[in-house]
């Protein structure tokens, strides 16, 4: 009765088994990037397992992009986008998890990486490391690949609008991240770096040439991108470039080859157009119960087998952007609430209480499709055996997001189901976000009652 009293005086009317613990979880998330860093590691490094890597690549750092080891520019870009829009507009939730600094750490990592990648003297952009037949015929620690690692580059003959200008726009929040944290010449290096590669992706228009990730179309990066440097530079171009870009029909996800929605909502936050509006409430409708998305019988938004976690958590993420831009705030914060409660125990796998995410509770994924993790501690092998060992793996994954359960809620901790059990930095980028924006709503005392059809008991 004490604890319940008290979750109702701290959040208001809200049941106790719908609270989790938001900040915990948003920094087990961050030591999930941590983990995923390549190059040379700094002294601070939290990841006892992880060692210097990939050090001879042509461009050295970034993240590999899941259980693999290639550096792939499409989700690089799109995670830290959307890491960094969560960080520039929650910060007071990173501050409540008492996280930020750990934050502005983590997230310098891919802004640093994109510095060395873009070469504005010669107008190349390197946006992928490492080649995919190469590196899927390898299982160990990236500390001790020797395949070769070879590059993909744009250039004005060979463009790549669609990568350059989502890195872009990760550059130019990064830049008013950086400033407000009181770091001008690094602010200042970020957004020279973001108009310069902006206006290469604008000019030299066309897809980047590449077979994992391909994009449909450069226009939703382009138009994110213009939003962004117009709130760091205020020049009305940018917002005109960006209006220029928006399109209106349906949008069937949030996900690194398709950023329309997040397009629409930033120019309805600059211009407050409802034909902007209209386009993220269309998106709802079709995402929120009795709309076109899926449920499983507790409650998720099941979009695809694929990373279904990923694509519940990216539209809870954007769900909370666009309440607090005014549209429909009770009801989106609280599906928001109730995605994010549903990865994080409010279903029910293995009795009940089962985290999605690594490390948080007491139940929770074993045995990720993560090669590094999945091998043991130097001076060990680490083979395929590895891969195919039926045990857990020997180091936690702490805080990755897993791809998730099937339609039916069920769900397999198998490492060699890459399906369900697949981590990836993409997969973590809106649950991270959206976990900024709940803390941020506690802090506000705006926290939602919610109504999670398989509540955790524990």
């Amino acid at each position: 009765m004490i604890l319940q009293f008290l979750a109702i005086l701290i959040f208001g009317c809200v049941s106790v088994d719908s609270v989790k613990d938001y900040g915990s979880a948003l920094g087990k998330s961050i030591l999930f990037y941590d983990a995923q860093r390549s190059g040379k590691l700094p002294a601070n490094n939290p990841i006892h397992w992880r060692g210097d890597s990939a050090l001879h690549d042509c461009v050295v750092g970034g993240w590999y992009d899941a259980g693999d080891h290639i550096k792939f520019g499409t989700t690089l870009a799109s995670s830290a986008t959307i890491l960094l829009w969560s960080l520039y507009k929650w910060k007071d939730g990173y501050q409540r998890a008492n996280q930020l600094t750990q934050m502005y750490d983590m997230i310098k990592w891919p802004l640093d990486y994109f510095l060395r990648a873009w070469n504005p003297s010669k107008q190349e952009f390197t946006f992928q490391v490492g080649d995919e037949t190469l590196d899927h015929n390898f299982w160990g620690r990236p500390e001790d690949m020797t395949m070769s690692r070879p590059c993909k580059v744009a250039s004005v003959a060979h463009p790549a609008s669609d990568i350059a200008g989502e890195t872009a726009a990760a550059l130019a929040i990064g830049s008013m991240v950086f400033k407000d944290k009181g770091d001008q010449a690094y602010s200042n290096q970020l957004l020279t770096a973001a108009e310069s590669l902006y206006k290469f992706a604008n000019e030299h228009r066309g897809l980047a040439q590449t077979h994992t990730y391909a994009s449909k179309s450069y226009k939703d990066e382009l138009c994110e991108a213009g939003v962004w440097l117009y709130r760091a530079t205020k020049h009305q171009q940018y917002l005109t470039d960006a209006k220029s870009m928006a399109e209106s029909g349906y949008i069937w996800a949030l996900i690194y080859t398709d950023k329309q929605l997040s397009c629409n909502q930033l120019l309805y936050e600059e211009t407050k157009d409802n034909a902007y509006r209209t386009v993220v409430v269309n998106y709802f409708h079709s995402w929120f119960p009795g709309g076109n998305t899926k449920y499983t019988p507790c409650g998720l938004a099941w979009a695809m087998k694929w990373g279904s976690l990923r694509l519940a958590a990216n539209s809870a993420f954007i769900a909370l952007v666009a309440a607090d831009s005014g549209i429909d705030a009770a009801r989106y914060r609280q599906w928001a609430v109730e995605q994010i409660n549903y990865i994080l125990g409010d279903n029910h796998h293995d009795g009940g209480c089962y985290s999605f995410q690594i490390g948080y509770g007491s139940k929770f994924p074993r045995q990720p499709h993560h090669r590094a993790a999945s091998c043991p501690s130097k001076p060990a092998p680490c083979t395929s055996a590895d891969a195919n060992s039926h045990g857990p793996n020997p180091h936690v994954l702490t805080g990755a997001l897993v791809g998730g359960p099937d339609e039916g809620d069920q769900y397999v901790d198998v490492r060699s189901d890459y399906v369900l059990n697949e981590v990836a930095i993409d997969y973590n980028a809106g649950f991270h976000g959206a976990l900024a924006g709940i803390v941020h709503l506690q802090a506000h005392n705006q926290f939602p009652t919610t109504h999670n059809k398989c509540p955790c008991n524990q």
